[in-house]
């Protein structure tokens, strides 16, 4: 009579689903309504139209897997899609208590009646719990075949299901029921079933631990259920530390209600003593076995791990099993392939704090054992990560110095990590690694007195005759190479790459091949330091090394800067076209390879500027000028020390400032030799202040030590020699310039001009006409106006005959006005784009034009504001503008909108 009770009360608590059949399973127990019942959602539920949808292709295939680890929202998702189903929908809570395919045949069956799915009275219940006779399963089967509508199976809890009995008599009924069942798996771990048979005939719906994680946006409206209102940028932090956990945001959403400031809860929370850690420890670590526990506590302190290294620190040669297993069994286990795993960032949090409880002290001697292994396996940047958090620096720098990465330190990508590594290097850490280290994070920072201190230390420490130095000694080759591009001593660096050159034969040639950027950045600093002496084709053939040269983003910084060297060189000897080019490659290099603009010393920039100068482009000058100005490095190396002072006194000069330019000047870079062509601009400067002031005589005195060596600054020192009244000394300078196909038209057509003035001067005006043609033919293909415009004076009536008039006219001067004469020569020609837009570009500035804002434009485009802004950035580049409204009124002088 009890028993009859029971099942009755079963019976009428169903209500809406259907009655379950009266009836024990085969121990004589009542069934459980709980197991066949769908779970209840809870009204902070969130439905996720993406996963419903995706959930809608269970109905089109026999079989479907619902995959995640505790936690992961996989049964609520499953619950929450079959509640709004027309079909019938047997859903059956596995347990572990379930002793043998009997009983688990007998619930499912149960399941089927109580969803009102007819069933042959020929199936029956299994009476016993152990196993499950065959017919039963064939008419079952037979009897779903037949159905016009599938009925559809939920099995909740599957990973419970360790018997292959079931799983093989499971398969048996979904093969044979065709079109009549649908099979819904969700589970934590794979099941016991061919599913590769599954998928290879498109039979399969999978959704998985990827597809389960919550997105920014629905963890930002699942907090909005539980009271929490976030900006959407906080709610990406919290997925990013969670990662999309639907668990750990439900428990942090739980205990950030009760904090005066939830958001920054949600943020700074200790995952180790929270609601989360205790489910994950009672969920998750607690379940496994002692090893395991073990394992996963000391793998914590890694961002990533394989059964190696594992092993390195257990001590212990099973981590292989054992990860494999917690990865099938979806416990926190992330697998990266290749047989590296990472452990999922909240779980290894809560590792880690609670390592600290189970084993305090142990943390340094296990990064200690993973730096040991990591750096036998080559891979250095997590063997100097573990090394610094071991507090072993000696090791730590040595690895760095050992494997010839010193230059990393000095390539714009990976530097800033470095450095921050290296800062907490204690003063007690001796030896020559350490004192390496400590001189190129010293000349980074261009401290060049502090930085060749290490470095002597760095060599005395070194012997010669001791094995295994070369790499350490190559070290010491590269940073004497920087120090003296800092200081401008070209021996110093020939010195350095010579030495470089010889121990580049007793080190590994894996070592040179792994780090290109090496020799790049020897390279480098020894074509500079010849440009600063006015070497300039020992220093072009040293910098086209470099920029020849591969190697990625990592040789991409002084590609960079070689390119902008070599633009110097290009504009000092008069080839303004050409040093734009390599100056807008370099800045393309740059960008592409992911590096900050504008980066390095910005020698690119600043060549750019002068260029704009020689346009008449001057604002532009000026933008680039103030792009330069927060590089550290503008004040440090010689080379783009002077490059600076040349645009900005250039940009000075045509303004009518010539004292200001004189008293502007930033202090001298100490320097072992003199640089002639840096030399001769100062002096150009302060004659032309001199000239300003009423004193051509001492204007003409300071030009006495320019000479034709220097073709930049000797056609400019004769110009200031005809305002000064000395026509024959300019003309004699001029014959003392060396010509040939290394003189561009900067200086040619300044040459031709000044000659044409000095002849102007002396009455011979047909030879004034012939040069001025000349230098207008020259000057015309490079748009070099600047030296027209400082002519005037004496040009304007020469430029107002023809031929030259029409030479002139659309680029130096508009052409004739409505009276038929000329119009004034100062008028700005249209600048022109250094590249060409592309088409979305083109879309991105019209909307720019009517001044939509970013996050319209990318409404507008059906893209994200991220592509908007990568789309801005690269127009900008193009049009040599750094603002909207340049680029606005740019993009109009050119007819683009």
């Amino acid at each position: 009579m009890v028993r009859s009770a029971v099942a009755e009360t079963d019976e009428n608590a169903l209500g809406p689903a259907g009655p379950i059949a009266p009836g024990t399973d085969p121990l004589g127990d009542p069934f459980l309504r709980t197991r066949i019942a769908l779970p209840t959602r809870p009204a902070t539920y969130l439905r996720r139209q993406r996963l419903v949808r995706h959930l809608d292709q269970a109905l089109r295939t026999p079989l479907t897997l619902v995959n995640g680890a505790a936690g992961a929202g996989k049964t609520l998702l499953t619950a929450d899609w079959a509640a709004g189903l027309r079909q019938p929908v047997a859903w059956l809570t596995a347990e572990a208590g379930d002793r043998g395919p009997g009983m688990f045949w007998a619930y499912l069956l149960q399941a089927l009646r109580a969803c009102g799915a007819p069933l042959s009275g020929a199936v029956g219940i299994p009476a016993e719990a152990a196993q499950v006779p065959r017919k039963l399963l064939t008419t079952l089967a037979a009897g779903l075949s037949e159905r016009d509508r599938p009925v559809v199976v939920v099995l909740d809890e599957y990973d419970r299901v360790t018997d292959p009995e079931i799983a093989q008599q499971l398969e048996y009924v979904l093969h044979h029921s065709g079109q009549g069942m649908r099979l819904v798996i969700v589970t934590r771990t794979e099941p016991l079933l061919p599913l590769h048979r599954y998928r290879a005939a498109g039979q399969l719906t999978e959704i998985r631990a990827a597809e389960l994680a919550f997105t920014p946006e629905e963890a930002v409206a699942l907090l909005d259920l539980h009271g929490l209102s976030l900006p959407l940028h906080a709610g990406r932090a919290l997925v990013d530390r969670t990662g999309g956990w639907a668990a750990g945001l439900r428990l942090s959403a739980l205990a950030a209600r009760d904090s005066a400031d939830p958001e920054v809860y949600l943020k700074e929370f200790e995952a180790g003593h929270s609601t989360v850690a205790d489910f994950l420890l009672a969920e998750v670590h607690r379940r496994q076995t002692q090893e395991t526990q073990d394992l996963l506590l000391r793998v914590s302190v890694l961002e990533r791990f394989c059964p190696g290294l594992a092993n390195a620190l257990t001590r212990r040669t099973d981590a292989e099993t054992i990860l494999v297993k917690l990865h099938r069994e979806n416990a926190f286990v992330e697998h990266l392939g290749h047989s590296w795993y990472r452990l999922h960032p909240l779980f290894g949090e809560i590792l880690r704090a609670h390592l600290q409880v189970c084993l305090p002290g142990i943390e340094p001697e296990l990064h200690r054992r993973a730096a040991q292994w990591l750096r036998r396996s080559g891979s250095l940047t997590e063997t100097l990560a573990h090394g610094a958090a071991s507090g072993n620096w000696g090791f730590t720098a040595g690895a760095l110095v050992d494997d010839l990465a010193i230059g990393q330190l000095f390539t714009g990508l990976r530097s800033d990590g470095l450095d921050q590594l290296f800062s907490g290097m204690e003063p007690a850490a001796t030896g020559p690694a350490p004192e390496l280290v400590r001189a190129a994070r010293d000349l980074s920072r261009y401290d060049t007195e502090r930085g060749l201190f290490h470095l002597h230390h760095a060599k005395e420490r070194l012997s010669c005759d001791a094995p295994d130095t070369a790499a350490a000694q190559l070290s010491c080759a590269l940073l004497e190479a920087l120090a003296a591009r800092l200081t401008g001593s070209p021996e110093r660096a020939e010195n350095a790459a010579a030495a470089a050159d010889r121990l580049q034969q007793e080190v590994p040639g894996h070592l040179l091949d792994k780090h290109p950027e090496f020799n790049a950045l020897l390279m480098t600093h020894l074509g500079s330091t010849l440009l600063w002496a006015g070497r300039f084709e020992d220093a072009r053939a040293a910098l086209t090394t470099v920029t020849g040269s591969h190697g990625g983003s990592s040789t991409a910084l002084p590609r960079q800067e070689a390119m902008g060297y070599l633009a110097l060189i290009d504009y000092l000897n008069g080839w303004i076209g050409r040093a734009e080019r390599k100056a807008l490659a370099g800045a393309a290099e740059a960008e592409r390879s992911g590096l900050p603009q504008p980066s390095a010393s910005g020698i690119g920039l600043l060549v750019l500027a002068a260029v704009a100068v020689d346009r008449d482009e001057l604002g532009r000058a000026q933008a680039l000028l103030d792009e330069t100005a927060r590089l550290p490095s503008a004040v440090h190396d010689p080379v783009t020390a002077a490059g600076r002072a040349i645009a900005k006194d250039l940009l000075l000069l045509v303004r009518g400032n010539a004292r200001a330019a004189v008293e502007a000047r930033d202090p001298a870079v100490p320097a072992a030799v003199a640089s002639p062509w840096a030399a001769g601009h100062e002096a150009v400067v302060a004659s032309a202040a001199h000239l300003a002031e009423g004193r051509p005589e001492r204007a003409a005195e300071v030009l006495q030590d320019v000479s034709g060596d220097q073709p930049a600054c000797a056609v400019e020192a004769a110009r200031m020699l005809l305002a000064a009244g000395r026509p024959g000394a300019a003309l004699g300078l001029l014959d003392s310039i060396r010509t040939g196909a290394r003189t561009g038209p900067a200086v040619t057509v300044r040459a031709a001009l000044a000659r044409a003035q000095a002849a102007e001067g002396a009455g011979d005006t047909a030879t004034a006409r012939r040069l001025v043609e000349q230098a207008l033919l020259d000057a015309r293909r490079e748009r070099l106006r600047r030296p027209f415009l400082d002519a005037r004076p004496w040009i304007r009536p020469l430029l107002s005959t023809e031929p030259l008039h029409e030479l002139a006219a659309d680029w130096l001067t508009p052409g004739p006005s409505r009276r038929g004469g000329p119009t004034a020569i100062d008028v700005p020609p249209p600048p022109l784009v250094a590249e060409k837009l592309s088409g979305r570009e083109r879309d991105v500035l019209e909307r720019l034009a009517r001044m939509m804002s970013t996050e319209e434009i990318a409404a507008d485009l059906y893209v994200s504001v991220n592509t908007v802004k990568t789309h801005l950035k690269s127009v900008y580049r193009k049009l040599a503008v750094s603002r909207r409204n340049e680029a606005v009124r740019r993009a109009r002088e050119l007819g683009l909108v």
